[in-house]
């Protein structure tokens, strides 16, 4: 893939993998059942088989990215470059450092960003985590250590501000765990510091979104803020935006497509479609599974639904990935898997992806020279992403709205 024509600059923090990225610029391969063709009938470029599409590219496209897992740099550039030309587009640093670089003048950020993305920590804001917030003890380079107070790994929404402010893109999404919304006045004070950017933000209320609402088979829920530029923006439309909220036509969030009332969730069964099992499977991602035991009743030892959404795909998981399918004598009840003599076993690392809207051509486990990525940091970085079409709807609803907005 090359640049393409009124493309749209996207300057990406926290990059993981690359899940919000690939969303935000679209041409993947997802589930038919995953895409609502009556709310969204020009979603689809072509069919890709009896159950899968392809989705049609966004105008936006990913010119910086940055993280500061190599593991997730590998990833990101392994599957990147069969799109387009990925040299000097990653950069393996913290957020805090490059600032802190480009305030010196060694460095420098892109310039003619349209587009600001950051899925900031989220572990110190997360219900399964400590929930320290602000106070986290982590430094912002992921270890713990001695640290300025605004450098910690739950202040790192700050220095995505300060790139904010440095780039002036015409909008920013920046999403976390929904566990922020109920962790004291953390959502209104992250909302107020976006607002007060450059010559102001229109920050719309801040949405949990419900992964499995937007056709991904997943219990994920994110908190998802984004914010216009009065600098740049139509003033009439921001106005109609501040005052109808929600009932704005150019409300920037995206509508639900599954769930009551619309097109039915999509399962696990139905993501698994034509999975074979580990032994008998040419990908790497599929052969690769857990082989962490069966403990009990603790983290990470359920056993998916078939006829449910997954699990919220973790990245710290430690080795307790969900079951795929448990034994009889552990409680398993994928009964006709288990008379064809299917073995107890966890999520395999393809399951993962696929739980996660991955295209199977993101191979997640590979050995490319001095560049190689195992089962380990591929559970990781996937667990860390957002769902690409979580991703592929924001966008496609910003696209939509984009040119009313700004007039281009």
């Amino acid at each position: 893939m090359t640049s393409r024509k009124n493309t749209l600059r996207v300057l990406s923090l926290f990059s993981g993998c690359g899940g919000l990225d690939l969303g935000l610029e679209g041409g993947f391969t997802v589930l038919r059942k995953s895409v609502n063709e009556q709310i969204h009938p020009n979603w689809v470029k072509e069919s890709a088989g009896k159950n899968s599409v392809i989705l049609k590219h966004n105008r936006f496209e990913t010119v910086f990215a940055n993280d500061i897992l190599p593991c997730a740099k590998k990833s990101w550039n392994h599957f990147f470059s069969k799109r387009k030309d990925v040299d000097g587009v990653y950069h393996l640093e913290s957020i805090v450092d490059l600032v802190k670089k480009h305030n010196e003048g060694t460095f420098s950020f892109p310039e003619n960003i349209d587009v600001v993305t950051g899925g900031f920590p989220c572990q110190d804001f997360s219900v399964a985590g400590k929930r320290l917030g602000f106070d986290s003890q982590k430094s912002h380079n992921g270890k713990k250590e001695d640290h300025a107070d605004n450098e910690s790994r739950g202040t790192l929404y700050l220095w995505m501000k300060q790139v904010i402010e440095i780039v002036k893109p015409k909008i920013f999404i920046a999403e976390n765990v929904k566990g922020l919304v109920s962790l004291g006045d953390a959502k209104r004070i992250i909302e107020t510091d976006f607002r007060n950017i450059d010559e102001g933000y229109c920050v719309v209320d801040a949405q949990v979104l419900k992964a499995w609402e937007y056709g991904v088979p997943q219990s994920r829920e994110r908190v998802v803020f984004i914010g216009i530029s009065r600098k740049y923006a139509n003033q009439e439309i921001l106005a109609n935006l501040e005052e109808l909220g929600a009932e704005s036509k150019y409300y920037p969030y995206p509508p639900k497509t599954h769930g009551e009332g619309l097109q039915d969730i999509v399962t696990c069964k139905d993501a698994f479609i034509d999975l074979k099992e580990p032994e008998s499977s040419d990908d790497k991602a599929q052969q690769s599974f857990s082989k962490a035991k069966y403990y009990g009743k603790m983290q990470g030892s359920s056993e998916v639904n078939l006829n449910d959404i997954g699990p919220t795909i973790r990245s710290e998981h430690h080795g307790n990935i969900e079951f795929r399918r448990l034994s009889e004598e552990h409680g398993g009840t994928h009964t006709s898997e288990l008379k064809k003599g299917l073995p107890e076993r966890r999520l395999s690392v393809r399951e993962c992806a696929r739980i996660q809207t991955f295209p199977d051509n993101y191979e997640f486990i590979f050995n490319d020279g001095n560049e190689k990525v195992n089962s380990s940091e591929a559970y990781k970085v996937i667990g860390n992403a957002v769902p690409p079409l979580l991703g592929y709807a924001i966008g496609k609803r910003l696209e939509i709205i984009w040119k009313d907005l700004f007039g281009e």
